[in-house]
């Protein structure tokens, strides 16, 4: 009787895990797909406004010495994304997750208006090596951080000190314009998002919970592609700073 109990709670036990793991894998998928979907609506909308002179001219023009200046609505475009990431990290509790979708939705395709001026920058074949590389060390990192055993916890929080310091660092750059630390900044600012990628996807799936309605977790699935995208975006951006082929 006793040896048939517990087979009945091993089993069940055993059950319920096959049944979380399969709803994790699932929860990723849609984190993923989320992710990359975003990725892929950001790229085309850069490309487009950057190959589309109307459009490009009411965000960026060339001034008489061949740099591009951002205008007014320029402006707006590249400050636009972070209204959009406080909109969803603050009232994203608050709102539907399709409001929340839709928000995502709105802030990859302004981030692509915001990024058009890489395609006038940078040559097209520099641009798509530096996303390769960086879609294989995104694929890396994230793959560690989903498998680890390990406790990214802490390295989290360092990581994001170090963050605030290269933006500190990088706004007081604008105004002494080094490229020694501009470089600098980079590279930490590299290392940074590698091990923000992997902290981030372990933070994702722990967020994880099986008994969470639909509403909720398609919340946590925005938040995360929103986290793993802002991941991905910088670090390919600080990847193109160092080794895109300019113009």
């Amino acid at each position: 009787m006793s040896d048939q109990f517990n087979h009945g709670v091993v089993s069940g036990k055993a059950g319920t895990d096959q049944l979380i793991d399969e709803g994790l894998r699932s929860h990723m998928l849609r984190v993923y797909n989320y992710m990359v979907t975003g990725l892929a609506l950001t790229g085309v909308i850069a490309y487009f406004v950057a190959f589309t002179p109307a459009l490009l001219s009411l965000f960026y023009v060339q001034t008489p010495q061949g740099y591009l200046s951002t205008t007014p609505l320029g402006w707006i475009a590249i400050l636009s994304p972070l209204a959009f990431v406080l909109a969803l990290s603050f009232g994203i509790s608050r709102m539907k997750a399709s409001t929340g979708q839709i928000l995502f939705w709105l802030f990859a395709g302004v981030m692509g208006l915001s990024l058009s001026n890489i395609f006038i920058i940078y040559t097209g074949e520099s641009i798509a090596r530096v996303f390769f590389i960086t879609a294989a060390t995104f694929a890396a990192m994230s793959l560690y951080g989903y498998t680890t055993k390990r406790d990214l916890t802490g390295m989290g929080s360092f990581l994001m000190m170090g963050l605030f310091g290269i933006i500190i660092a990088s706004v007081v750059n604008m105004f002494i314009g080094s490229t020694m630390v501009q470089f600098v900044v980079s590279v930490l600012g590299v290392l940074i998002f590698v091990g923000l990628t992997a902290h981030d996807t372990q933070k994702i799936k722990q967020m994880y919970n099986s008994l969470d309605d639909s509403e909720i977790a398609g919340k946590k699935a925005i938040m995360g592609a929103l986290s793993l995208y802002l991941d991905f975006i910088n670090l390919f951006l600080l990847l193109l700073r160092l080794f895109g082929n300019r113009n």
